[in-house]
């Protein structure tokens, strides 16, 4: 039997850790399963069909190759019976902590017997931001990998649940308190954060897409590739990449314009920030997160649930 299989939450990571000739076999996981209808079982046909629609319809550039660049990682985790340990590496974001949900429950449903250790970034001691294990120097990587967490078996059974209640219809079930007593430090905020990615009953937009009006209110920014640039550093615990912020910004392009070289908000943008001016009639679209419809709940910034539009 071979000792270690290292599941990578990307590309830039593995090819570093195999630089640093860290021993073991490695799958990558390339998926972003915090956007887009989701389905519990990552091998069912309708689990891929559904996918692949998403890449297509989202990000058509993504969208080729789909079961050479997941699939075929996938299929490695699944042999991951001939391990004796599995190293998880993601970080402490939404989109790396959903991902990790899923492989989790994977893991999980094919009745794997060896340890399941997590490395996850985050807070470094005597540093104010968070940091993405891309971040860390190699000695502060190998420090994390030399203090990763043996997961319990209360920490499979609460990743595996969270998985299945993300991918349900109801998000009202997603609460931050079911992270409680567990070794999974960042998922209570994670869980949080996704909360925010509904719309705001008082306005109709979200965290992230206020965010950005707040962002080009207060700097001088100039263009949207700069706008992107703010909107990545400033996003908390969402983790998105730039694919995805510049889709938002074009999905928000209606509500700023260019006045003499700078992103100004327009009049009803400055509404909804001074005046709580609701548009969500207007930005109601077609978007799953998870399982759930985004505009058919509304989170309430009063007490931080979700309920029904």
């Amino acid at each position: 039997m071979k000792k270690t299989l290292h599941v990578t939450n990307g590309d830039s990571l593995n090819d570093r850790l195999l630089t640093m000739k860290i021993e073991g076999d490695y799958a990558v996981w390339r998926e972003m399963l915090c956007e887009g209808k989701t389905i519990v079982d990552l091998t069912s046909s309708a689990f891929r069909k559904t996918r692949v629609d998403f890449f297509k319809n989202n990000y058509p550039d993504q969208a080729g190759d789909y079961d050479e660049k997941f699939g075929s990682q996938l299929a490695i985790i699944a042999d991951a019976h001939h391990y004796e340990e599995i190293i998880l590496w993601f970080e402490y974001d939404l989109f790396c902590h959903i991902n990790m949900l899923a492989c989790i429950s994977f893991i999980k449903s094919r009745g794997y017997k060896g340890n399941v250790y997590l490395v996850c970034s985050g807070r470094i001691s005597g540093e104010k931001d968070l940091f993405a294990l891309s971040q860390l120097f190699e000695k502060q990587l190998l420090s994390h990998y030399n203090d990763k967490v043996l997961l319990n078996n209360h920490d499979l059974f609460i990743a595996d649940d969270l998985w299945r209640l993300y991918c349900g219809k109801d998000p009202l079930k997603l609460d931050p308190k079911r992270a409680k007593d567990s070794n999974f430090t960042y998922l209570s905020n994670c869980i949080s954060a996704h909360k925010e990615r509904f719309p705001s009953v008082i306005t109709g937009l979200n965290t992230l897409e206020t965010n950005m009006l707040r962002l080009i209110r207060k700097y001088n920014i100039k263009t949207p590739h700069q706008l992107c640039g703010y909107m990545l550093n400033y996003q908390g615990y969402y983790g998105y990449g730039d694919i995805q912020i510049k889709k938002m910004i074009t999905r928000m392009s209606s509500f700023f314009t260019d006045i003499e070289g700078r992103l100004t908000l327009t009049e009803k943008a400055n509404n909804i920030l001074d005046n709580s001016y609701n548009v969500f009639k207007e930005m109601k679209y077609p978007c799953t997160l998870g399982g759930a419809s985004k505009y058919e709940y509304v989170y309430k910034n009063d007490n931080h649930q979700l309920t029904k539009a």
